[in-house]
């Protein structure tokens, strides 16, 4: 039963509900994942998660502290994604506010190069994004892209995101600076194309 006393839009703050879907289960980083964050880590791109090089075992459970304390803090939330079958960590999506209300937010996400263009993507965008939408209340949600990842940009394209603009050598990597696509989703548009995932709470 659930607690009356509890406003269901500031509850995510006190318990990250798990969320299943059909092949991935998304569920708050805990500290037995150091291991496995370090190895996706390491095959992408740790900086867009503010994780300190050189990228060790102490960094990647800072990071996991800190993803903590500001989803407490009402300031965010992350998601480690697992694969349902194997239980085996692929990657990670965070939200985080963009204003004090929490009403425009910025989305990351990382996969492991196993699962990158089989559509496990599009089954966290969608799980995230209900999140995001229906219990934190978010009302704008921005992604930005890499122009030279045509995979990603499709798949924000499929979701239903919408290409606002080019941010012109906003992202720097390896010493050198790339051009990012900044992209937008509305909660009216997401109320139009996705169904809640609230079904899929655990």
């Amino acid at each position: 039963m659930t607690d009356p006393s509890i406003d269901p839009r500031t509850a995510w703050r006190t318990e990250l509900p798990v969320l299943m879907g059909s092949r991935v289960t998304l569920r708050e980083p805990r500290s037995q994942d150091v291991a496995s964050l370090s190895m996706l880590f390491r095959a992408g791109e740790a900086g867009l998660f503010g994780v300190d090089e050189p990228l060790n075992d102490f960094s990647v459970l800072q990071y996991i502290e800190r993803a903590l304390a500001e989803r407490v803090a009402g300031r965010g939330f992350t998601y480690a994604v697992t694969l349902t079958t194997r239980r085996e960590l692929v990657g990670l999506v965070q939200v985080r506010q963009l204003d004090l209300s929490f009403e425009a937010a910025e989305w990351t996400a990382l996969l492991a190069p196993e699962v990158r263009g089989t559509g496990v993507f599009l089954e966290v965008a969608r799980l995230a994004g209900s999140v995001a939408f229906d219990a934190v209340g978010v009302h704008r949600l921005e992604a930005r892209v890499l122009l030279h990842n045509g995979r990603a940009n499709g798949a924000l394209r499929k979701l239903g995101a919408v290409q606002e603009g080019l941010l012109r050598r906003a992202h720097r990597q390896e010493g050198r600076y790339f051009d990012q696509v900044l992209w937008s989703i509305l909660r009216e548009d997401w109320d139009g194309h996705w169904p809640s995932a609230t079904d899929r709470v655990h």
